[in-house]
């Protein structure tokens, strides 16, 4: 017990020299008494910008392999494995023939195509679809028709997009049940509390 109470002794001396720092302090005097300076993040953010992640897939079908149009571009197309006929406001499972091995605290989603949904009515049901860093079997996507009359998908179409996205999975997450939370800034404001 009297090591908790020295480790809070301790800890608050630190946070009260922090305080007289950030407030005597400009932000590179700060940075110099935590050893780095603003060449430090340039680096760091250097770094970033060369990272890569690696995906890995297998394609068990006939239509191209996944890529990105542009560097930029946030996913990848999906296409359908199969014909697929699709009444109005049907919706149907189809496969990709695509298998994707996703990294460790990724997932990857499943997005409807704008152009998609604007020509055809076409678009993804559950979405974004979550696809799990443990699952590895073939990647299906819900399309449903919301047009008026009935549409044709062929194989090799573009049906949706898949996007990799940075999670935090269960095992990283402590869901701690209480009976209430602090007051926030929006608390329970909702659905059309900051207007229209």
């Amino acid at each position: 017990m009297f090591k908790k109470i020295k480790d809070i002794q301790e800890t608050a001396k630190l946070m009260n020299k922090l305080r007289n720092i950030s407030e005597n302090s400009s932000p590179d005097d700060i940075l110099q008494s935590l050893g780095l300076d603003e060449s430090s993040f340039d680096g760091m953010m250097e770094d970033f910008n060369k990272m890569k992640v690696v995906l890995e897939y297998k394609n068990q079908s006939e239509n191209t392999d996944p890529f990105y149009n542009y560097d930029s571009d946030s996913g990848f197309d999906l296409r359908a494995n199969e014909e697929v006929h699709l009444a109005p406001f049907e919706r149907q499972l189809v496969g990709t023939g695509l298998f994707l091995n996703i990294p460790k605290n990724y997932e990857v989603q499943v997005r409807p195509k704008s152009g998609l949904a604007l020509q055809k009515g076409l678009s993804v049901l559950n979405t974004p679809g979550t696809v799990d860093e443990g699952y590895t079997g073939e990647i299906k996507v819900i399309v449903i028709n919301f047009d008026s009359v009935s549409q044709t998908i062929k194989k090799g179409d573009k049906i949706a997009q898949a996007v990799l996205c940075p999670i935090l999975p269960g095992g990283k997450v402590n869901l701690k049940k209480v009976e209430n939370f602090q007051n926030k800034d929006r608390n329970e404001n909702g659905f059309g509390s900051t207007g229209f």
